[in-house]
């Protein structure tokens, strides 16, 4: 139970800015609900991701631009009451143009986030590991990062750049790229769909602000292990959908249980107990507090 003496949204941003200027790299697994980032930070993990693509997944939508900004804003302030790391959100191209940019800042900022990225793709965007992907003129991206900037009232609040350029114009182009997002305000970048260790190299080499890594599974790059990618000088690395995927290819397989077998003996061993859940949800604090309420007594 997260309650006085929890750090606020802008001491938990505070301390994410001072931790990116730290050697080591920040490994970010996304929460595809509340409870799921309960278990990040049980799991010491330093940092919680918001995934676009799973917020469509469970929506039961395709990541092709359709969720809302208050939809993104409304789950990511959901995850962020429950955890006290940073929660870093993917806000998409931010829902419009500079003024809707501006709102969806100040819609994640009131959520409790503490960085989000913007990319540079047409809006209404696709996975960045999809074909097909198309991106805006260097102007109107410049614009978004400009907006975002300028709409944040917490100069911590960590706006990063996401160009997904390499698939569309090549790598020395996103970087390109990239460099004007840092000029016009961006804070990191983050490279979509790099192809292997050489390209991150390469965006080492080139940018000097913390550049994120996106390892989804069955994507279009080279999978790196964390130590690869903090040896290349990635500063931070998320691992968007894989909770998600993990969570319903189990759920798959228990319904097929299920409809074959008429229980779930086969399964149950893998399933999280009543006592596990119970602790992770902390249940003696709710107690403790509601006990707490019911015997106050007033001094005379």
């Amino acid at each position: 139970m997260i309650g006085p003496g929890a750090p606020s949204s802008a001491a938990i941003r505070a301390a994410f800015r001072v931790r990116l200027s730290r050697e080591g790299i920040v490994v970010l697994p996304g929460a595809f609900n509340p409870l799921s980032a309960m278990l990040i930070e049980r799991r010491a993990f330093e940092g919680v991701y918001v995934s676009g693509a799973m917020l469509a997944a469970e929506l039961g939508l395709p990541d092709v631009g359709l969720t809302t900004a208050s939809e993104v804003a409304q789950r990511s302030a959901q995850i962020a009451r429950v955890t006290t790391l940073p929660v870093v959100v993917d806000a998409d191209t931010g829902f419009g143009g500079p003024v809707n940019v501006a709102r969806s800042v100040a819609l994640l900022e009131d959520a409790g986030v503490a960085a989000l990225h913007l990319e540079d793709q047409v809006n209404p965007k696709r996975c960045g590991h999809l074909d097909g992907k198309a991106v805006v003129e260097r102007p109107e991206a410049l614009q978004r990062i400009r907006a975002a900037v300028d709409a944040r009232r917490d100069p911590n609040l960590l706006i990063i750049a996401r160009s997904d350029a390499r698939a569309v114009e090549g790598l020395d182009a996103a970087l390109d790229r990239l460099r004007a997002y840092v000029d016009a305000g961006a804070d990191a970048v983050f490279p979509e769909a790099l192809a292997d260790a050489g390209e991150f190299a390469a965006a080492r080499a080139a940018i000097d602000v913390p550049i994120l890594a996106n390892m989804t599974e069955f994507g279009r790059g080279e999978s790196l292990r964390v130590d690869q990618l903090d040896a290349l000088g990635v500063d931070l690395v998320i691992f968007p959908v894989s909770l998600l995927r993990l969570a319903m290819g189990a759920a798959d397989r228990a319904l097929a249980a299920l409809r074959a077998d008429g229980d779930l003996s086969s399964v149950i061993d893998s399933m999280q107990t009543r006592e596990q859940l119970y602790d992770l949800l902390d249940y003696a604090s709710y107690a403790s507090f509601d006990d707490s309420i019911a015997t106050f007594r007033p001094s005379s």
